[in-house]
């Protein structure tokens, strides 16, 4: 792709797996699109998926994902953290090559034309594609939220929308499209449960306080956790880098006798962004971005590196075997969950490339087109969830070697093990949740595939069934390190869930299977 355009949609629903995955499911389809990260937050009742691709898909995309959120979120039901006055809340557009600012202003207004029209839903255009300076913030837009924005926006002509009637949806409340650069979420959480303390902090550290002239900052609580946390939007990193934000953080919160527990990147960050780091942290005097394995191998080999295919673990399977059979703990059951699921959604992909292009099935091949895509996108994720899960372990295993000693010490390290122990249940449920994905998948390309492929294709499904399984006994594993009662109750539903569910799949495919060949 020449022209990349990055968006960032935010919604209003972080504590119900499914329905986040139904939201990712939504944009995956989209030809010329693809789904780079997602993230779900129960204490901010969030969740952040990032895609990316040719301007005019992305703006589709963007649509398909939002009708999909007006139908799942009710913000009736909602309570959270995070300040919120959409199910799906915010809609920023991001230039990423080849294409301008004014280009991802063009297609904010055109993605609100359509959601307004489309959807029903009250548009605000904030940011770069604001048509008025009082909202170019989006805190300005959002001010009061859904409840007070319902009481206003019939009434008061400062509230109307720049799309659509001056009337809230019902359920799905409003949205905000814009335009900007990219920018870096960061929350660093603390070794207190004090919001006063957080609050205090965060207003030290914004901008608009006489802090930091390019962040956005506000102090949340995070129930599950008992901590309090900083959330931030650097939205300049180059001009206010991270470590500049958490250091004037980490020297507030010393003010008040608390340490820094972790901090955590929601979506994704430039690695620029990071290098500025190490450079800082590191007192490099030589640092350059040459100075980086990486890049040197991307500029030497670019023609070949571009010419493979991005995958997750080894390219050879008797490597991968070998490093599972190692004394390391990882790779381990995790990985070779997410592994067995790859392998499914390309047996999946196997069926469809041997559907499409023969006549016998021309009414259904732009339908197996469709799934080829999904199964496409939905390997590459796992295959990506290998490592993934390896690190995650990997990082559990580093929370548990910080010092002790101290009360300060033994706080920050239970902390970090918890933090560590809720990531290390992350990838297993995506796991879990991606296999899901391929064996519905699989259920409806067993309708209409080619009959010579379904003995693979019911082997696919028993191999989505099996990484199921498998994260979901990681999953479980996992749990028993996490102390949250509440947090590990609404997990162990989700496995249950999925798992009966996959298992239903599962057995009408190979019902289907053995009567066709009994």
């Amino acid at each position: 792709m020449n022209r990349i355009v990055e968006c960032v949609p935010n919604f209003s629903e972080g504590r119900n797996a499914a329905k986040v995955s139904q939201l990712v499911a939504a944009i995956r389809p989209v030809p010329g699109v693809r789904v780079l990260d997602y993230t779900m937050d129960a204490d901010h009742h969030r969740s952040v998926i990032t895609f990316a691709g040719e301007p005019e898909a992305v703006v589709e995309a963007a649509v398909r994902v939002a009708r999909r959120a007006v139908e799942l979120i009710d913000l009736n039901q909602h309570s959270g953290e995070h300040p919120r006055m959409g199910a799906i809340d915010v809609l920023p557009f991001v230039p990423v090559r080849g294409v301008t600012m004014d280009d991802c202003v063009a297609l904010a207004r055109q993605a609100g034309q359509r959601l307004a029209r489309e959807l029903q839903l009250p548009v605000y255009l904030y940011e770069r594609a604001a048509t008025r300076p009082d909202r170019f913030d989006l805190a300005d837009v959002r001010r009061g939220g859904f409840e007070v924005l319902r009481e206003e926006i019939g009434i008061n002509p400062d509230r109307h929308p720049d799309f659509g009637e001056a009337r809230i949806h019902p359920t799905a409340g409003a949205v905000a499209v814009g335009a900007r650069p990219l920018l870096i979420a960061c929350n660093i959480n603390l070794a207190t449960d004090d919001l006063s303390i957080a609050k205090n902090i965060a207003r030290a550290v914004r901008g608009r306080d006489g802090g930091l002239q390019f962040v956005k900052a506000l102090g949340f609580e995070l129930k599950e956790r008992g901590q309090v946390q900083v959330s931030m939007n650097l939205v300049n990193y180059e001009a206010t880098p991270i470590f500049r934000a958490f250091e004037l953080v980490k020297r507030e919160a010393e003010r008040y006798g608390v340490a820094v527990t972790g901090t955590e990147i929601v979506g994704l960050v430039p690695q620029a962004a990071l290098n500025a780091c190490t450079d800082f942290y590191l007192r490099m005097e030589n640092f350059s971005e040459d100075l980086v394995l990486e890049n040197r191998l991307r500029a030497a080999f670019a023609e070949q590196i571009e010419e493979q295919p991005p995958v997750g673990v080894a390219v050879s399977p008797t490597d991968f075997a070998d490093a599972v059979a190692s004394a390391n703990p990882t790779p381990g059951g995790g990985s070779v969950a997410a592994y067995a699921g790859a392998l499914a959604a390309a047996l999946g992909a196997m069926a469809c490339n041997l559907t499409i292009g023969r006549r016998k099935f021309e009414g259904v091949e732009t339908e197996v087109r469709d799934i080829l895509t999904q199964l496409e996108q939905l390997g590459e994720d796992l295959r990506l969830a290998v490592r993934e899960d390896a690190e995650s372990f990997d990082r559990v295993i580093a929370a548990m070697r910080l010092p002790r000693g101290s009360e300060a010490n033994e706080l920050a390290r239970a902390s970090a093990i918890e933090e560590a122990s809720k990531g290390a249940v992350a990838v297993p449920l995506r796991v879990a949740e991606g296999a899901m994905q391929v064996l519905e998948l699989l259920d409806e390309l067993s309708e209409i595939c080619n009959p010579n492929v379904f003995a693979d294709l019911a082997v696919g499904a028993q191999m989505a069934l099996t990484a199921i399984r498998s994260a979901g006994y990681n999953t479980l594993s996992n749990l028993t390190s996490i102390s949250d009662p509440e947090f590990t109750r609404l997990r162990r539903l989700e496995v249950e869930e999925l798992v009966t569910r996959a298992q239903e799949i599962a057995d009408e495919i190979e019902e289907r299977f053995l009567n066709r060949y009994s």
